[in-house]
């Protein structure tokens, strides 16, 4: 069975003060059958490890370069989100791909050096409203999986996550039904089958993203292809945090 996953993108929010406040709430989170993520901007990382270190949580980056070293001024690598006890890396989220022009290419070469660096991608997917409009959710979502997933072995994925996050949702306030999630959900699962086999499919964790909150993330979990769910804006909110993770734990 899979283990369930509520991971939390602060997205470029919180300074020094808001952070520490936020990861100490996150902090006394209880254990239980699912997996706990936050992955704040990359200058709280120091505090999430410092914080986080012997709790239920765990940490990870919100993008990263695909190279260990050298001249790539303002980029981190995977090493280095490794040695700040990172285990966990958004890789091809939409506002990436949209507001930095970031390729399918790019994102493959993210995932491989995430995968290589032995932290475990989050690979986002997703269409706009146009696309869904024009009935190429399909097309769209199997291609950013087959790209992003390129020269990727069985064995790395079936390690990874992928999250779906129709672009039209992410920040809108108007997710998803569940049953429009789960029908995309369903076809990355199939898509997973038809490449890396039934074992790998039956392995991999789907997440749901986009406009999730404390009052609808009960409905994603109960989907069979829906394994825990992204979080944008309400992750910024401890205490609503904390309970969509206790729901999945539950």
């Amino acid at each position: 069975m899979r283990r369930p996953l509520i991971a939390g993108n602060w997205k470029m929010n919180g300074d020094r003060q808001e952070a520490e406040a936020l990861l100490k709430a996150i902090a006394g989170a209880e254990p239980g059958k699912a997996d706990l993520v936050v992955c704040p901007p990359f200058t709280a990382l120091a505090q999430a490890q410092d914080l986080l270190r012997d709790t239920v949580a765990q940490w990870g980056a919100q993008n990263v370069y695909p190279e260990p070293a050298g001249a790539y001024t303002g980029e981190i690598s995977p090493q280095m989100l490794q040695s700040l006890g990172c285990r966990w890396c958004i890789c091809g989220h939409s506002e990436r791909r949209q507001l930095f022009g970031e390729t399918d290419e790019l994102i493959n070469r993210k995932v491989k050096a995430v995968l290589d660096a032995g932290l475990t991608p989050i690979l986002c997917v997703g269409e706009s409203a146009e696309e869904r409009q024009n009935g190429q959710t399909a097309s769209i979502v199997q291609r950013e999986v087959e790209a992003g997933l390129s020269g990727v072995s069985a064995e790395e994925a079936a390690r990874l996550v992928i999250a779906y996050e129709p672009i039209w949702a992410i920040g809108a306030g108007q997710a998803a039904t569940a049953a429009e999630a789960e029908e995309v959900c369903s076809w990355i699962r199939e898509c997973m089958f038809r490449c890396f086999g039934t074992e790998v499919s039956g392995q991999v964790r789907i997440l749901y993203g986009g406009s999730v909150n404390g009052r609808n993330v009960s409905d994603f979990l109960k989907e069979p292809d829906i394994d825990g769910a992204l979080i944008g804006g309400a992750s910024l909110r401890a205490e609503e945090f904390i309970s969509m993770y206790n729901r999945a734990k539950a």
